[in-house]
């Protein structure tokens, strides 16, 4: 479920970094090329498009300029141009695909075709170092400023590609920081594979509470794991924590423990500890249909967490969990209610947000084997149902999109 919902989530992104909002469709390909059959996202840094024919061949690349030289204005709004590249990556057509300048102007520049063949037959890196003034361009007349704008846009598009690929990632760092959770990672295997005594336990709760919670606020959270799902994961420069990631993943697979939840998150520690402080009198015992109801609650976030990522809605996701409560620094007065109050709540049901409120924790218990135990139940309906939900919201992303633009 989870790498079905990753895999989306992933192939979204890369399509709306690519495509944006107004996709490059094989019809207008083909005005350029005639053979084209299909258009593949790059998800490399210079984020176009290859072009196929029917047998798969590639026989060209396309980018465009939208959104990346939005800033760049020509009578009075900016001009998305489409640049195909022949599989020698020269330059193969040029058009103009939308605008938001004058309507006449832009007519102009689109019927003037000695302009958009300028830069026909060009290598790429050429066109990155053709200034308008270089190339001997004086605009389109009636239209020079919208004109000079495609022009000055082309370069900076490719530009832009050229120094995303000249981007060297960074050395594997392996700091104190990251040796320090795997110290502690390794300490939770330990208490999870071995018997302990209670005061121990204690211990390490107080210990993840103070060192993973406020001091270095390393917490799993659906911020988090959605982000790395879009944009890829930090395994270079954060080790320590795609590792606490890597076994909150595994470790309840493969050994149907739950690692992070009942070793690592802070937050759970610190419920389970205000619980055992907690006088048994004041424990308030659920009606047994409203838990039922409640347990719902987490797969319901989970699908909110989903719809927000997916069409890239402006809700910060750290004020759907109470974890960033435990980065004072910049913890929002929201997600510190949230904390709070998942905490007050364990006074009187024990664990209540980890077992009614929490995302995180729900997409780990999806995961958590159950042996010989394992039937298709609820867990599996609630998965089935975000991977739906996932699938069809990036189907559907355009039409939802105009939908909410024509909404506002």
């Amino acid at each position: 479920m989870l790498a079905v919902i990753v895999w989306i989530i992933r192939d979204h992104a890369v399509r709306l970094r690519v495509e944006g909002h107004a996709p490059i469709t094989v019809g207008e390909v083909r005005e350029i090329f005639p053979q084209a059959e299909s258009i593949h996202d790059d998800a490399g840094p210079r984020g176009g498009a290859s072009v196929r024919d029917a047998g798969g061949t590639q026989i060209g690349y396309v980018v465009r300029t939208s959104p990346h030289t939005d800033g760049i204005i020509g009578y009075r709004g900016w001009t998305d141009t489409l640049i195909a590249f022949d599989s020698a990556l020269r330059v193969a057509g040029v058009r103009i695909r939308s605008s938001q300048d004058t309507r006449d102007h832009v007519a102009d520049v689109r019927e003037d075709r000695h302009f958009l063949k300028t830069w026909n037959g060009k290598p790429w890196e050429d066109v990155v170092r053709m200034t308008p003034e270089k190339a001997g361009i004086e605009g389109v007349s009636g239209a020079s400023m919208t004109s000079m704008a495609v022009a000055e846009a082309i370069q900076r598009r490719l530009q832009l590609a050229d120094a995303a690929l000249q981007i060297v990632p960074p050395p594997l760092r392996v700091r104190g920081h990251d040796l320090a959770l795997m110290a502690v990672i390794a300490a939770a295997l330990a208490l999870a594979f071995t018997k302990k005594r209670q005061w121990l336990r204690r211990g390490f709760q107080v210990f993840v509470i103070g060192y993973v919670g406020f001091l270095t606020g390393d917490l799993l959270a659906q911020s988090l794991i959605a982000g790395w799902a879009a944009n890829g994961v930090p395994w270079r420069t954060a080790p320590g924590l795609v590792l606490l990631l890597a076994a909150a993943l595994t470790v309840p697979w493969a050994t149907r423990k739950p690692l992070y939840c009942q070793q690592l998150c802070p937050h759970g520690a610190a419920q389970e500890l205000l619980g055992r402080i907690a006088p048994r009198r004041w424990r308030v015992a659920l009606p047994q249909e409203f838990a039922r109801g409640l347990r719902w609650l987490p797969a319901l976030l989970l699908a909110l967490v989903i719809a927000i990522t997916i069409l890239v809605l402006p809700i910060d996701l750290a004020s759907v969990e109470p974890f960033d409560a435990y980065i004072l620094r910049s913890a929002g007065w929201a997600t510190i209610a949230l904390a709070v109050a998942g905490l007050l709540a364990s006074l009187f049901v024990p664990m209540a947000y980890c077992h009614y409120g929490c995302p995180t924790g729900a997409l780990l218990e999806f995961l958590r084997g159950r042996g010989a135990t394992d039937r298709f139940g609820r867990r599996e309906v609630a998965a089935a149902l975000l991977v739906a939900l996932a699938a069809a919201l990036s189907w559907k992303y355009q039409a939802l999109h105009e939908w909410m633009i024509a909404g506002n």
